[in-house]
């Protein structure tokens, strides 16, 4: 899956938290075998450990000594120590005690049973006869450990020994136990949290960069091929899920098999005789498990699609606001975008219906799991051959085991959704953008005057091959110093010229050079640096004017600034302003009207030290008089500069030093105004459509 492919670029990080977690399933593991021993030794055995007493009588002793051989005799008497009247364990008896509890068991529970009131001849009987060989039976279980520590009991109180100072020393020792391996299970499982939660952080971060790394070397064709609202989720939404279920993984994924199989060992170590009972827990779990997968994984692999739907009509309804409210549709809009949210919604509440009927069924199979051992760990107690501590013990790692098996069947049914976005976010990282910089690309030495701009035979489809071509054998010269003009009726491919020149697209035939260079053999940032571009809808950025004004170029002060807007002819709002260059620009730039953004964005075109200036209709806004002051300004402050003018207006072109007119993609004339009205049918019928025969005469369009 691709999700553990940004896993595995972390490998110290998940290094550290797999180190972190065992030490985590080891703490939580300990805990039920010290309960079990609160319990058993704690609580039934009054805090008495070993079957070896800490002081024996005279008795006793002088019968257990009768009882044993001669090697296990020489071993008895050298480990207890005669004082008064009373036999105490040493040093060495304690180095020995496992073997002395084994040797001392039998004896102890001959000696003190009800058979055993008789002196040493009636004790040796009592060691061989019929109490004892039941006993024998249960050698290697733990009835006769349990006998045997009674006896230990009883030997206690015949000796006057405080056994109720031993029970709360023995609770002490063991409860204060608990409690540091439970605040040691405590400090890892911050720590794992800690280091999953930065690590999963890192991976968002890293993917956000490369997403967005990724999104900005796009040409539009890459843009409008995945869509602006689909780039978006998956840079939000998408991200977000696979950083969450990063964490997830390191935290659930490898705590849940460490702790689950640890728990398999110590309820095996704890009885094997119920071990059926959580073998038929887990098949349960897993059955419920793969019947929601089963269920849900579909509905998860088109949420995230219906994901996008939203965010699509929600994005087109909030940017085509004016047009919505203008044309009286906003209900349809609310038809439209409540359908796309009902599918979304309806998608999941099925799956969190789904998700939620697990947890119930989890509870009850737990239940059941812990009636089924009760039942039958009972019968065990009953007979002797399980303690109760030990059956409290088994419940606990049960619901371990049970809980393991669920955290990992919880993560199967959400690695799918959270793989469905690694795999989009992937999709968008993976693809190769059409506009790429050539490897051998050099940046050429820049120009001290404006740049010739070139077209030789130009098409171009925006379907690439086999799409029908919006440019078709366009070929023109933009000299350097001089104003290009471009003209044609709407849809006749005049801004698709400018995008070829700024290389948002690459031709399909022909070549677009730059002082004799294809732009396809210049890096694309140093392409751009030689050009100063004014797209056909003005776009503002939040921030100042002068922030706005100095994008392009972040080193121009306000001597800078304040020129540029002059030229622009937006000085005079600017200064209206109580900011002045200050005055802070909404999002978008909702707060200026359609003028003063498009002013204030030629402005930031000419804020840069570009050769060459591409105006895309960038004067429709404006007024005459503005639009001729606004070229006036041009023509004195950028001399050297070329200039490509794409209008609608004869007003706006008539004064160029070329004008090429389009139609349907194809050049259908080149020269002056003056040539054109008398050699081009299509320029002539454009000019009279919006001037007089005077004006034209005149040639004077702001008249």
């Amino acid at each position: 899956m691709r999700i553990f492919r940004y896993l595995f670029r972390r490998k110290l990080a998940m290094l550290a938290v797999l180190m972190l977690v065992v030490g985590q399933a080891a703490c939580d593991l300990a805990l039920p075998a010290y309960t079990s021993q609160i319990v058993d030794v704690g609580i039934q055995q009054s805090g008495v450990e070993h079957v070896t007493c800490e002081v024996m009588t005279k008795r006793t002793h002088d019968e257990v000594a009768y009882l044993l051989s001669g090697d296990e005799r020489a071993l008895f008497d050298e480990s207890y120590d005669e004082d008064d009247g009373l036999y105490r364990l040493n040093a060495q008896g304690r180095a020995e005690i496992g073997r002395l509890d084994d040797m001392l068991a039998r004896p102890l529970v001959a000696i003190h049973s009800e058979s055993a009131s008789a002196p040493d001849a009636d004790a040796a009987q009592a060691f061989g006869g019929a109490p004892f060989a039941e006993l024998a039976s249960h050698s290697e279980g733990s009835l006769l450990h349990q006998r045997a520590i009674s006896a230990s009991i009883k030997e206690y109180e015949a000796a006057g020994y405080d056994l109720t100072g031993m029970q709360f020393s023995y609770l002490a020792r063991v409860g204060g136990l608990m409690a540091a391996i439970a605040a040691a299970g405590m400090v890892l499982a911050i720590l794992v949290s800690l280091v999953a939660s930065r690590t999963g952080a890192r991976i968002g971060r890293d993917m956000r960069r490369r997403l967005f790394s990724q999104v900005v070397s796009f040409s539009e064709r890459e843009i409008g091929t995945f869509s602006a609202a689909s780039l978006i989720t998956r840079g939000t939404n998408d991200v977000q899920l696979v950083q969450n279920v990063s964490i997830m993984l390191m935290r659930m994924v490898l705590y849940a098999p460490i702790l689950a199989l640890g728990g398999i060992v110590m309820v095996m170590a704890t009885s094997a005789e119920l071990g059926w009972i959580v073998v038929v827990a887990v098949v349960v779990v897993f059955a419920v498990i793969g019947t929601l997968f089963a269920l849900t994984m579909p509905r998860f692999k088109t949420m995230q699609k219906l994901v996008d739907k939203v965010n699509l009509v929600s994005r087109e309804m909030l940017t085509g606001m004016p047009v919505v409210r203008a044309f009286g549709r906003e209900a349809f809009e609310q038809r439209r975008f409540d359908e796309a949210s009902a599918k979304l919604m309806r998608t999941q509440l099925f799956t969190n219906r789904a998700m939620a009927f697990m947890m119930p069924a989890m509870m009850l199979v737990m239940n059941l799991t812990s009636v089924a051992i009760v039942w039958f760990g009972g019968l065990e107690v009953g007979q002797g051959r399980l303690q109760t501590g030990d059956l409290i013990a088994f419940i606990t790692y049960s619901m371990v085991i049970i809980m393991g098996f669920l955290m990992l069947g919880m993560m199967a049914v959400m690695l799918p959704r959270a793989n469905v976005a690694a795999e989009r976010v992937d999709a968008v990282i993976a693809c190769e953008p059409s506009v790429r910089d050539a490897p051998d690309a050099t940046p050429p030495a820049p120009p001290a005057r404006g740049v010739r701009i070139e077209f030789e035979d130009v098409s171009f489809g925006y379907g690439g091959d086999g799409c029908e071509n919006v440019l078709e054998g366009v070929s023109f010269v933009a000299e350097p110093g001089k104003t290009l003009a471009i003209i044609g009726a709407t849809g006749a491919g005049k801004s698709t010229v400018l995008k070829l020149i700024e290389r948002f697209y690459d031709v399909d035939e022909g070549s677009v050079t730059i002082d004799g260079v294809d732009v396809r053999e210049l890096p694309q940032a140093r392409l751009r640096a030689l050009l100063a571009y004014v797209p056909q809808k003005s776009f503002l950025f939040s921030g100042t004017i002068a922030s706005n004004v100095a994008y392009g170029n972040e080193g121009a002060d306000e001597g800078r600034i304040r020129d540029v807007l002059r030229i622009a002819q937006a000085d005079a709002f600017v200064r209206e302003k109580a900011e002045g260059l200050r005055f802070e620009i909404a999002q978008g730039g909702t707060n200026v009207s359609g003028g003063q953004r498009q002013r204030l964005a030629i402005a930031r075109a000419l804020a840069t030290d570009a050769r060459a200036l591409l105006l895309d209709d960038s004067f429709s806004s404006l007024d005459y008089r503005t639009d001729a002051a606004l070229r006036r300004g041009l023509d004195e402050a950028f001399p050297a500069v070329t200039r490509i003018v794409v209008a609608q207006r004869i007003a706006t072109v008539m004064d160029a030093d070329r004008i090429v007119v389009l139609e349907e993609g194809r050049v259908v004339g080149i020269g002056t105004h003056r040539e054109l009205l008398r050699e081009c049918a299509p320029y002539r019928e454009i000019a009279l459509s919006q001037l007089s025969e005077a004006e034209l005469a005149r040639g004077d369009g702001a008249a």
